[in-house]
C-alpha cells in the first residue's frame, strides 16, 4: 500500500471570523515535493432527525446564503465550543429550532461535509419520543416548522429534491434503521 499521508510545514491564517477559519498550509506531498492547501476550520456541528410516534419527522425550511435559497433540511447547528458533547448540542439545537424535546436519541455516526476544503464534521442523531415545548430560536434563525412522513422524505431524496446532504444521509440512515425493528 502506498503513503498517501501529506504533512504540514507550516500554517499561515488568512481569516478568523465566528463560525470558520481559513488558513493556507505548505505541505510536504508523499513524494517530497512541496504544495499547498487552503482549508476551512470548522468547529463541528450537530444534526437531529426528530421522528414522532405517527412516522413524520420534524423538518425546517430555512433560507441559506451561501446558495441564494430555501433548504428543506433536518434540525441542525454548531457546537458551541470544541469541547461540547455533541449529544448535548444535538438536545439544545432540536429544543431552540422546534421546541422539541426527545426520550431518546440514537447516535447516526458522523459525516465529514466537503473533505476537500473543510475540517467540519457533523454529528448525527435520530431522536424519539418527542414533546414539545417553545422554541427558543437565535436572534439571526428564521425558519418554518413542517411535519412530513419519513416514507416521503425517503422519496424525496431519492429523487433528487432534497439537496442538504446532512439530512439525506440522516434519511437514509434514520429509515435503514427503522425499517429493520
Amino acid at each position: 500500500m502506498s503513503e498517501l499521508t501529506e504533512k504540514q510545514l507550516s500554517r499561515e491564517k488568512i481569516y478568523e471570523g465566528s463560525v470558520l477559519t481559513v488558513v493556507r498550509d505548505e505541505i510536504e506531498l508523499p513524494n517530497g515535493t512541496h504544495s499547498h492547501r487552503e482549508i476551512c476550520l470548522h468547529i463541528g456541528a450537530v444534526a437531529i432527525l426528530p421522528l414522532l410516534e405517527d412516522g413524520r419527522v420534524i423538518m425546517e425550511r430555512q433560507y441559506r446564503y451561501a446558495h441564494g435559497r430555501v433548504f428543506f433540511e433536518i434540525p441542525a447547528g454548531k457546537l458551541d465550543t470544541p469541547t461540547e458533547d455533541p449529544l448535548e448540542a444535538a438536545k439544545r439545537e432540536l429544543r431552540e429550532e422546534t421546541g422539541a424535546v426527545a426520550e431518546r436519541y440514537t447516535y447516526l455516526g458522523e459525516i465529514d461535509t466537503t473533505p476537500a476544503l473543510m475540517n467540519e464534521k457533523i454529528y448525527l442523531y435520530l431522536a424519539e419520543g418527542i414533546t414539545f415545548g417553545e422554541r427558543n430560536l437565535d436572534y439571526d434563525e428564521f425558519l418554518d416548522v413542517e411535519l412530513v412522513p419519513l416514507s416521503t422524505l425517503v422519496d424525496m431524496t431519492m429523487r433528487g429534491e432534497i439537496k442538504d446532504a446532512k439530512t439525506q444521509v440522516a434519511v437514509l440512515k434514520a429509515n435503514l434503521l427503522k425499517s429493520k425493528n
